[in-house]
């Protein structure tokens, strides 16, 4: 066990006891911690390259932030042209990717065992990767394509979905190994904003789940439903995660009433382009606290809703990282 010594904003020395793999699985099991493990993030600019990647993730969440959770952002260019679906035979264009010999799977296997190799051991890594059905709705000329041709061929949109989801089954399965703890899961879709329920239990959920069958052996895989309005949560509360992932403070649920509906592990707290990206710290201490209130600091990992954005004035992280050390949490 490692013992972290920490000045907060009035000059008073704390101490931590748990290490940051000890502190997350604890949330992750509902147990009382020394502090809400923490984790925020916005998207890097690695120029293709895995091993930059792996770098500028560990100089922000590792070694700037001293954050308990370094996840590996999607910033690395999938093999396969945005918006290049633009008529039904496009979809057969859509090919199965060998992870462990393609240039991309090679970079995101480097990311990976070099983040593993500066991190060390106790940092827990998740791998960013979207869904079956978010890379479809990325890759069609226009989102409603999808819908579309779903509708007039759906053998041949499902078709795509299916090599898609073992794409990326592979990738997770291939990134573990590698040395990551989990996958980072991005839902982006799963909302009446985009489709119907009944569209996205057709389109969505048999390409999730086939897709995370691929992060079995991971102990910290993470399900992000994407959007600020009406999401299909109470449609993916039965996924194979141990942490949910949301815009609660945009979207909704709260995490009160998230933890009415489940007891896996909830990761949110703090408005992705509220005082987090602005300020002032008391907002930031504010939304930190009302976090712990509503989950009694239990299965809790403080985070933004999703990303901030990438010009975010560093010393409102900084705030809120200190704000962590300062909070107190039920015994």
């Amino acid at each position: 066990m490692l013992v972290s010594v920490w000045i907060d904003t009035k000059g008073r020395l704390l101490v931590t006891t748990l290490t940051k793999r000890e502190r997350v699985q604890a949330a992750l099991a509902g147990q009382a911690v020394d502090r809400p493990p923490v984790c925020f993030w916005h998207h890097f600019r690695p120029h293709g390259s895995g091993y930059r990647l792996a770098e500028l993730t560990f100089e922000f969440f590792v070694r700037r932030f001293d954050l308990d959770i370094a996840k590996l952002m999607p910033d690395l260019r999938y093999p396969f042209p945005r918006r290049c679906i633009a008529d039904l035979e496009d979809w057969y264009l859509v090919d199965t990717i060998d992870f462990r010999r393609s240039r991309y799977g090679g970079e995101w296997l480097r990311a990976v065992r070099r983040l593993r190799q500066l991190a060390g051991p106790d940092v827990p890594i998740v791998v960013t990767v979207f869904s079956p059905l978010t890379q479809a709705l990325y890759f069609a000329a226009r989102p409603e394509l999808v819908l579309q041709h779903a509708a007039e061929h759906p053998a041949v949109v499902h078709g795509a979905l299916a090599v898609l989801a073992e794409n990326i089954r592979r990738q997770i399965e291939v990134t573990i190994e590698a040395g990551a703890d989990g996958v980072f899961f991005a839902l982006q879709g799963c909302t009446a904003a985009v489709l119907s329920r009944e569209r996205y239990r057709e389109l969505g959920r048999p390409y999730d789940l086939l897709a995370l069958g691929g992060a079995a052996d991971g102990w910290l895989n993470v399900l992000h439903v994407h959007g600020d309005r009406d999401l299909f949560f109470d449609d993916v509360l039965d996924y194979p995660v141990q942490v949910f992932s949301w815009s609660d403070r945009r979207a909704g649920p709260s995490l009160r009433e998230a933890r009415q509906r489940t007891q896996k592990c909830l990761m949110g707290g703090w408005d992705e382009f509220g005082p987090l990206a602005h300020g002032p710290l008391e907002a930031i201490r504010a939304e930190a606290r009302d976090a712990i209130e509503q989950t009694n600091g239990r299965g809790l990992i403080l985070a933004n809703g999703c990303s901030v954005p990438d010009d975010t004035d560093e010393r409102w992280l900084a705030a809120a990282r200190q704000v962590v050390e300062e909070l107190t949490v039920p015994r």
